[in-house]
């Protein structure tokens, strides 16, 4: 065991504690719990935004994919940057207009029925599961590597601990995490980057030139195809990346932390230039890692990949460097789950029992300790399910969750806003069929099935795509269509569409309400 990491994470578990006990006190009623009140400003959730965004996929997998395949680990970074301008000029204004609480808020402003709630409800708390594997897989094979611990109690510990977060201080607790994480993260990775730059005399063409021989790979280190040799598969993933953040719940309800849409977009201005700084910095860490640490030991310390970081440190910075990146890490981990496992409880407890099952009549001590029992039951499933997949690369887990996320999701957030003619059945079914329909194609993957040791399951995938963005996204779509023009107007249940349409349009683009 390494004391100094184990000290350190003592230390970082200690300090969330302490702002999950005095966010506890803050905590008196579901808007509390849900949105921290609306109380926070444009850079602190600007910086919350980035916290929650800046996963252990970024931080651990990204490095780790391009210190083993090259350039195409880098279409992690690109994708995850370029995505928050979908967000930025497409969901966050009219999201905070019209939303309250929840993603499904936003969709029942124009469609009343049950039944779309409760479809948008399991769409979150699908879509947070999958990327809570991903956190939960960085966290099992980082505290194995410090600590000694079983990957299995490593992943139980992280778990419990996420819970606790969220069962007793709710977003005020969750948001102050994600505020100091991002921080944290940012500082440990801009020195890390500087002290690789550093080998390379600062000298960008200097450490591009010494990358075409620092790895097996030679020259090719820098360019496409070392992974993803199918065209359509590269586009499918991207697509993914692009488009997945604009759906994805934890990431959404961050709007509603606010007490308006210009701070909303604050917010994404804010949070995309720490996001962007980020994720140009990544590029040092991966080639850091390639050139010295090597593919054998990184491999060797996790087969995914995921230690390349942390062992980067120790490589150039010796035990405690080695430490205190690692403990960072682990910050960012306890602040991404925090805000998945409460984007799921709040879709429970808001949109599944207090819309659909208490017919909106359950109160605000009801809907709070619904949403801490589904906190605790979220946490369990992803736990057992993170067991499962702790051989894989947690940047391409997280991928596979912004593709179920761009399917189910962005299709219904802007027919919503942008198309008149849009209806209930049209909600409906582009949201289930860009779910299930991204759920089977990774189902039937090579992400599940190939050789022993390699994946979930021993056997041939029916499909190559290991990323199924690039049919599930279009078939969101096409769903949400087909939903709306086969429903005729004489069974369409929903009363003065034009009208609700136009009252749609003016608030989620003003906030004036009709």
């Amino acid at each position: 065991m390494n004391m100094t990491a184990f000290l350190l994470f003592c230390v970082i578990v200690l300090l969330t504690m302490v702002i999950t006990y005095f966010a506890s006190k803050k905590t008196n009623s579901a808007s509390d719990f849900y949105t921290a009140g609306g109380g926070l400003t444009g850079w602190q959730n600007g910086l919350a935004i980035a916290g929650d965004y800046m996963s252990a996929a970024s931080f651990l997998g990204i490095a780790g994919s391009i210190a083993l395949v090259g350039f195409d680990g880098f279409f992690y970074s690109i994708g995850f940057l370029v995505a928050y301008l979908v967000v930025l000029y497409l969901v966050a204004e009219p999201l905070r207009n019209l939303g309250k609480y929840t993603l499904a808020d936003m969709i029942a402003a124009r469609f009343q029925a049950n039944k779309v709630r409760g479809v948008a409800a399991l769409n979150t708390i699908t879509i947070s599961t999958f990327y809570m594997i991903a956190q939960l897989v960085g966290a099992g094979a980082l505290i194995k590597l410090l600590l000694g611990i079983d990957y299995v109690w490593s992943v139980i510990i992280v778990g419990c601990l996420m819970t606790l977060y969220v069962v007793f201080g709710g977003m005020h607790a969750t948001s102050w995490v994600q505020i100091i994480k991002a921080v944290l993260l940012m500082g440990g990775t801009f020195l890390l980057s500087m002290i690789v730059f550093s080998k390379f005399d600062f000298n960008l063409i200097k450490m591009f030139e010494a990358m075409k021989t620092a790895t097996p790979l030679g020259e090719q280190f820098l360019n496409p195809g070392n992974k993803y040799t199918n065209s359509l598969d590269t586009l499918s993933l991207n697509l993914g990346l692009v488009l997945g953040t604009a759906g994805l719940p934890h990431i959404l309800i961050r709007f509603f932390t606010v007490k308006d849409a210009p701070t909303a977009r604050s917010s994404v201005v804010y949070a995309t230039w720490v996001i962007g700084l980020f994720y140009v910095m990544t590029i040092f860490l991966g080639f850091g890692a390639a050139a010295f640490v090597g593919a054998d030991l990184i491999t060797a310390a996790d087969k995914g990949g995921n230690m390349a970081a942390p062992l980067l440190a120790r490589e150039l910075g010796g035990d405690f460097f080695f430490a205190l990146i690692s403990a960072v890490a682990f910050a960012t981990i306890l602040a991404v789950v925090t805000g998945l496992v409460l984007s799921a409880a709040s879709a429970f407890a808001h949109d599944f029992y207090n819309h659909i099952v208490r017919k909106g009549k359950a109160s605000e001590k009801e809907q709070m300790s619904a949403a801490r029992w589904a906190s605790i039951g979220v946490s369990v499933l992803s736990i057992i399910l993170a067991l499962l997949a702790s051989k894989l690369n947690v940047a391409f887990l997280v991928g596979l969750a912004f593709a179920v996320a761009a399917s189910a999701n962005l299709p219904v957030i802007l027919f919503t806003v942008f198309w008149r003619r849009f209806n209930t059945a049209g909600a409906i079914a582009g949201m289930l069929t860009g779910l299930l329909s991204a759920i089977i194609l990774v189902a039937i993957s090579p992400s599940v099935w190939g050789p022993e040791g390699k994946a979930i399951l021993v056997g041939e995938p029916l499909i190559t795509l290991t990323n199924p963005g690039i049919i599930s996204i279009p078939l969101g779509f096409i769903g949400a269509w087909l939903g709306t023009i086969l429903t005729s107007r004489s069974a369409n249940k929903d009363n003065n569409r034009d009208a609700k349409f136009d009252e749609v349009l003016v608030k989620a683009n003003t906030g004036i309400h009709m």
